[in-house]
């Protein structure tokens, strides 16, 4: 009952309402011009001398009041100002309880949405860079021995540049769902697939990259499935970016000829896998597990190392909670263990993902 009178108040309090201020001022206008005509006609000064004083209070009342109202409105303009030349940092200060302070607040949350929609925008467009880059290094890997004779220009050999055009092509489509995380249902096109000649064909992709975004072509690839026969539920293209980007970082902070392992196990549901990718480099410091996986976070041993966007362990974060499954730095006696666990077929449907 107390909030709802004093909600009801609110109209005819000045500190709550602009329309109760500037009502305000009008009383205190004709107030002041009453009390000083009752003192004319009981003293000796004259009434125009009464009226000029009248008139000098009333400015004064009433450019104090102004003033109160037009600041924000001022610091808002220059706000909006900054804003069109692409400067979304600005805020405005909510100082007041009425109208002109809710307006403020609204700028803010509006001026915080436009910087956050300029953030995404850049980190999509960073995003698409890095993701494309290893099906290009690959493509031209395949052209460039074709073309300095080291292989033949055989079907079996064009068959992998197709195909790594064709990844090319849905890499795209899928790049471009980034930008509707914020709009919509992102669809999760999961399904049924064995594990080992999966990860066969990633890894044999990696090594063919090697050398292409980096200059580490020291290191060993090792992959380690059991049971041989292991099969999965998921995502195949969005798995794929896990991976890949996973054998990238690892590749990138091994040490010279150095060993990285991909070890698949099942999981403890049905068709659920537990996917680790292990190096042996530096590792990652405690304090640092959990920022490496925010968008351009590395860790402090990481830093001017490699000259790395800091966005790969981002991307496979965001592909591994599309499915629902977990993904975190594990403890190693030596280097540094990434492990990814999918939930697998939970719906036996196409599974989507809401924005949160």
């Amino acid at each position: 009952m107390w909030k709802r009178c004093w909600e009801g108040l609110r109209p005819l309090d000045p500190n709550r309402s602009v329309k109760a201020a500037l009502g305000a001022l009008v009383i205190a206008t004709v107030a002041i011009t009453t009390l000083l005509t009752i003192v004319a006609f009981h003293s000796a000064i004259e009434l125009r001398v009464i009226a000029l004083l009248a008139v000098i209070a009333s400015l004064v009342v009433t450019q104090f009041v102004a003033h109160g109202l037009a600041a924000p409105l001022d610091e808002m303009t220059d706000a909006a100002r900054s804003m069109a030349r692409g400067d979304y940092s600005r805020r405005v200060r909510v100082e007041r309880r009425d109208e002109l302070g809710e307006l403020a607040d609204t700028f803010n949350r509006m001026a915080a949405d436009l910087e956050a929609a300029d953030r995404h925008r850049k980190e999509l467009v960073a995003n698409v860079s890095h993701e494309l880059r290893t099906p290009i290094a690959a493509l031209r890997a395949v052209l460039e021995n074709v073309v300095d004779g080291v292989s033949e220009a055989d079907p079996a050999t064009m068959d992998t540049a197709l195909r790594q055009t064709e990844r090319l092509g849905r890499l795209v489509e899928h790049l471009l769902d980034l930008s509707r995380l914020d709009n919509g249902v992102v669809p999760l096109h999961a399904r049924r697939f064995e594990v080992w000649p999966y990860l066969s064909g990633v890894l044999k992709e990696a090594n063919m990259t090697k050398g292409e975004g980096h200059s580490r072509t020291d290191v060993h690839l090792h992959l380690d499935v059991s049971p041989p026969d292991l099969a999965a539920y998921a995502d195949t293209e969005r798995l794929h970016q896990v991976v890949a980007n996973l054998i990238d970082n690892a590749v990138k902070h091994s040490p010279p000829h150095g060993r990285v392992t991909v070890r698949a196990r099942p999981g403890r549901a049905p068709l659920s896998l537990a996917l680790e990718v292990l190096d042996e480099g530096p590792g990652i410091p405690e304090a640092d597990r959990d920022r490496v996986f925010e968008r351009f976070g590395r860790s402090a041993s990481a830093k001017g190392g490699d000259g790395g966007t800091g966005l790969g362990l981002a991307i496979a974060r965001w592909a591994v909670d599309l499915h629902g499954g977990r993904i975190g730095v594990a403890e190693s006696p030596r280097g540094c263990r990434i492990l990814v666990t999918l939930p697998g077929d939970t719906s036996g449907t196409e599974l989507t993902q809401r924005p949160t």
